[in-house]
């Protein structure tokens, strides 16, 4: 009997994800070591039909369609522009060329998926979301894949119920001189904290050395602390969000474990823990299984790149889909990044 239930459990896990298929026809603009290593593998799992990649070289795209059997390469947005049966663009290339990119995507009517940054100034936010009010693209979403990780999901919805003090969020990483680390990495800690307690304005800010900063934000209900640096390593890079309330303290490390630990009582103010030796209590909402080889136990799913990807695709194809990351719904993070920028 136990037998039997285990094995229906089996088939209609598998028949589940057989009749997960996909009827539009996709493109992808870009093939940098992040696509590959986070959006592709999502497009490879779902079987999502990709039609065409586009890179900036004619030798790359060579190579392209010698690896990618039935999919075309080509050096020419305007191919996969021209071509209506393409319902859905990713675009993860230079972020200098995002915004130019997003423009003519949307001008379209194609559905966009365009990787952060997705322009520069917050006036060009303005101008994509023009754009796909006046020429109809059904889905624009933006990359910010924390919003769609299981343990940013959960951290969101227990903080509804609570009375919430403060927080505090760090981002170490080591040195970027390839880039701008404000819109190319500290966008994601920003984007976090935005998404999680509302929009903020900036108490004040230091800046550190050339590309690091602690800000002191004030949202409606919270007040918090950001440190952003690149003056650590890469091997021990971190984000960490510790958020305080009257009934505890919830500490998030990365996106792969989420807990919580309950306010000890007090007696006429003075806390028991003080007066009696108690074992702290620690609740572990979320945490990563790295010993089960599984989808859910994959860091590309705990990150949340596979719920951004396949939120993306339903939403084209018409299927039931929460997009968390329209680009109305990123404007409080640029607004904060422009006002760092000054």
């Amino acid at each position: 009997m136990i037998q039997q239930l285990i094995n229906r459990y089996k088939r209609m896990r598998t028949e589940r994800y057989l009749n997960q298929t996909y009827k539009c026809q996709y493109a992808f603009v870009g093939m940098g070591q992040h696509s590959l290593t986070n959006l592709y593998p999502v497009l490879h799992y779902l079987q999502v039909p990709l039609k065409y990649i586009c890179v900036t070289s004619e030798r790359k795209a060579r190579l392209i369609e010698r690896k990618f059997k039935g999919t075309k390469a080509t050096t020419r947005l305007d191919d996969i522009l021209n071509d209506k049966v393409v319902k859905g663009i990713f675009v993860a290339a230079s972020p200098s060329a995002h915004f130019s990119i997003a423009s003519r995507v949307l001008q379209s009517g194609k559905s966009l998926f365009i990787e952060k940054p997705p322009c520069q100034p917050l006036e060009q936010l303005q101008e994509l979301i023009e754009l796909q009010r006046e020429f109809g693209s059904r889905v624009a979403m933006v990359g910010l894949q924390q919003r769609y990780a299981p343990a940013v999901q959960t951290l969101k919805r227990r903080l509804k119920g609570e009375q919430q003090l403060n927080y505090d969020l760090h981002y170490l990483t080591g040195a970027y001189p390839e880039g701008d680390a404000l819109l190319d990495l500290y966008i994601h800690p920003i984007d976090l904290a935005t998404w999680l307690f509302g929009k903020a304005e900036i108490i004040s800010y230091l800046k550190i050395d050339k590309q690091s900063y602690i800000l002191m934000l004030r949202h409606k209900h919270i007040v918090g602390t950001i440190e952003l640096s690149t003056g650590h390593c890469w091997q021990d890079a971190r984000q960490s969000l510790n958020v305080h309330t009257r009934s505890g303290s919830y500490h998030l490390v990365q996106c792969e474990v989420l807990s919580f630990i309950p306010k000890q009582a007090a007696i006429e103010g003075v806390p028991i823990e003080k007066l009696l030796t108690r074992r702290q209590s620690v609740e572990y909402l979320y945490r990563h299984n790295s010993f089960s080889p599984t989808i859910a136990n994959n860091s590309i799913y705990t990150q949340g790149f596979f719920q951004e990807i396949t939120t993306f695709v339903n939403a084209v194809e018409g299927k039931k889909a929460n997009v968390l990351t329209d680009l109305q719904s990123v404007e409080p993070t640029l607004k904060l990044i422009d006002k760092i920028i000054g």
